[in-house]
């Protein structure tokens, strides 16, 4: 069994690189792209459902909640990295980079501020798994619907290491993540403070068709 990762479907922010609130809705595409998911995780064992309480994260959770029947949690600190003054603004706007190393938006978070963020609920979603999922083979899969920040912040600095970043990311070290992607990541370790994690399948999007998948790119989609 493993903790699944997975991206959010497509928003009208996304499609027309607009900076998002937390409260951004998915688009029809978004939703046949969560249709999609669900469908593909109804073929799998989910045992229990974690998801960030934007909106769009949770309605994708929803479509895995109808086709699994797996309880769903929202947890707050699966929220996308907060862009503060800047949500709304279209990206052709800035004249500047709003991901570069070392800026912090007015009102938002800064990119300490957003991994030290992702860290404690990663130690959240360590915790539970080796209470709830390790050594029992019944226990299914443990899912959790995040955003593209959050699952580049996870690759890049924590799961794929050196060698996988190697494999995976551009020139820049970033993993791109596109709308619904699936990974998988294997825990492996006998404690919660000794775990290891293998990454399996990253950011598979298999369920989805060429009418429906986007176009991959690692920050906007947020």
């Amino acid at each position: 069994m493993a903790i699944l990762l997975i991206r959010h479907g497509e928003t009208p922010g996304n499609r027309d690189r607009i900076i998002q609130f937390p409260d951004t809705a998915l688009s029809d595409r978004g939703l046949e792209q969560a249709a999609r998911l669900g469908e593909r995780m109804r073929n799998e064992s989910i045992g229990e459902i974690w998801v960030s309480d934007h909106t769009r994260a949770h309605q994708t959770a929803q479509a895995v909640e109808r086709t699994t029947g797996a309880p769903l949690s929202i947890i707050d600190d699966l929220g996308e990295r907060s862009l503060g003054a800047l949500r709304g603004t279209p990206y052709s706007e800035l004249d500047f980079d709003p991901f570069a190393p070392g800026y912090t938006p007015p009102e938002g978070e800064s990119w300490e501020a957003f991994h030290a963020r992702v860290d404690r609920v990663w130690a959240l979603i360590e915790s539970r798994w080796f209470a709830a999922f390790a050594g029992r083979a019944d226990a299914g899969h443990f899912a959790v619907v995040t955003h593209g920040l959050v699952l580049r912040s996870l690759f890049e600095r924590r799961l794929l290491g050196e060698a996988g970043l190697a494999t995976h990311a551009n020139a820049d070290g970033q993993v791109a993540i596109a709308n619904t992607a699936v990974s998988y990541i294997e825990p492996i370790g006998s404690a919660p403070d000794d775990l290891e994690f293998r990454v399996d399948l990253l950011a598979c999007i298999a369920h989805l068709d060429e009418e429906t998948a986007p176009r991959a790119n690692p920050n906007v989609g947020m």
